[in-house]
């Protein structure tokens, strides 16, 4: 998202400076080295003498982040502060709230940081199974909290969805600096298409996708990693024939294709990672999209294709994905985790086609409502003016942005 706002700005003709740091050049081993990146995560001297440079230099009208962890920090909040440019930080994950940013323990669902405090996800070693480098975004996240950065040095957040945003308020980020912008999905799939609809095998009489009705198939697309439910996924394709494209790539590809294999599903068909030329057709021939994510997610971009291409979603009844797909309008919800809930939805959807195509054409007009960057531009805009509003008003009225 960071790429498809920076090309919508670009279009629109305004002047973007990216200002990237790679986690690549992280080459920690032994003590030392670990103690200097724990203190560089909590406040970094280099990202802030580089962005007070970069400021003095640009004099741009607002510094918008979408990530500072780790190496970045929130010094480059203070330098934006001192220079009088106003901050915006997106909130892609949980991060300022859970130090694993999934709010994920276990293989479930965990708020014990919110409710319990920082030393839960500690113990656990939430972030990356070790303790040490928990504790190091644990140090971060509270030492910013004392220092009051979180409600000072931000001027406002965006957050992805409306379950998103009461999350924050929950924990503690002041709700009036709360905004709530969708991510978007750019160019439109369809653009150039007659009617506004796809060009596929078969069109109906009023011009919406009808993929084939005696051949076809269901798809995923995501991450093959324990919290995007894939073993969910497997286990409710044990009890189906129906044809599912597995479209992702991830720690768990190797064990999903042995156990597809060894359990005789060969419905089930591995394309690994497909760039976005080889994945809209895909999307767009499909029945229909499975989700079966076991996180809360931010606002996964896959869906937003999918109803951008006319496809409906069977997504996890979870945090985010509920509010995104509307069940029995844009799609259908099933139980996270629930292997034969999944299962059972799979199946009515396949044999309904006639009800699955006016979902289809429902996720479309969502797309067209939400989800388009000229839509996200003007939202967009009117976050970056509120922020501009806001810092030259400073101390002089409440810091409100809505």
């Amino acid at each position: 998202m960071f790429q498809a706002e920076k090309a919508m700005l670009t279009a629109a003709r305004h002047r973007v400076l990216p200002f990237v740091v790679h986690n690549d050049s992280i080459h920690a081993s032994g003590a030392w080295e670990s103690v200097k990146l724990s203190a560089q995560t909590v406040w970094s001297w280099e990202s802030y003498q580089e962005t007070k440079a970069l400021l003095r230099r640009e004099k741009p009208d607002v510094a918008h982040f979408h990530n500072t962890f780790p190496l970045i920090s929130p010094s480059a909040y203070y330098a934006c502060r001192e220079a009088g440019v106003p901050v915006v930080q997106t909130l892609h994950n949980y991060r300022l709230l859970c130090p694993a940013a999934t709010f994920r323990q276990n293989g479930s669902i965990c708020e014990k940081c919110v409710t319990g405090g920082l030393s839960n996800g500690v113990l656990h070693g939430c972030y990356r199974g070790s303790r040490a480098a928990t504790a190091a975004t644990a140090l971060m996240l509270g030492a910013h909290r004392w220092l009051g950065t979180w409600s000072e040095a931000v001027d406002c957040y965006i957050a992805l969805t409306e379950f998103s945003r009461r999350k924050f308020i929950e924990g503690g980020l002041p709700a009036e600096k709360i905004v709530v912008k969708p991510n978007f999905v750019a160019p439109d799939p369809l653009e150039g298409c007659s009617g506004g609809v796809p060009i596929a095998d078969s069109i109906t009489a009023d011009g919406a996708h009808r993929p084939p009705l005696q051949e076809g198939y269901t798809l995923y697309v995501g991450r093959l990693s324990h919290e995007k439910g894939v073993r969910t996924l497997l286990r409710a394709w044990q009890k189906t024939s129906i044809p599912l494209r597995v479209v992702g790539d991830g720690p768990l590809r190797q064990e999903l294709e042995s156990d597809a294999s060894s359990l005789g599903l060969p419905q089930v068909c591995f394309h690994g990672h497909l760039t976005s030329d080889q994945l809209m057709p895909m999307i767009k021939r499909a029945r229909f999209l499975i989700f079966p994510s076991e996180w809360y997610e931010g606002m996964p971009r896959v869906i937003l294709e999918a109803f951008a291409c006319g496809v409906p979603v069977i997504a996890s009844r979870l945090g985010a994905m509920q509010e995104i797909v509307a069940d029995g309008h844009t799609g259908l919800h099933f139980t996270a985790g629930d292997a034969d809930d999944l299962a059972a939805k799979v199946a009515w959807a396949w044999t309904r086609p006639e009800e699955m195509q006016a979902m289809g054409r429902a996720a479309r007009a969502e797309y067209e409502t939400k989800y388009t960057a000229e839509r996200n531009y003007q939202m967009l805009m009117g976050i970056y003016a509120k922020a501009i509003l806001l810092r030259r008003t400073a101390g002089e009225s409440p810091k409100v942005c809505t």
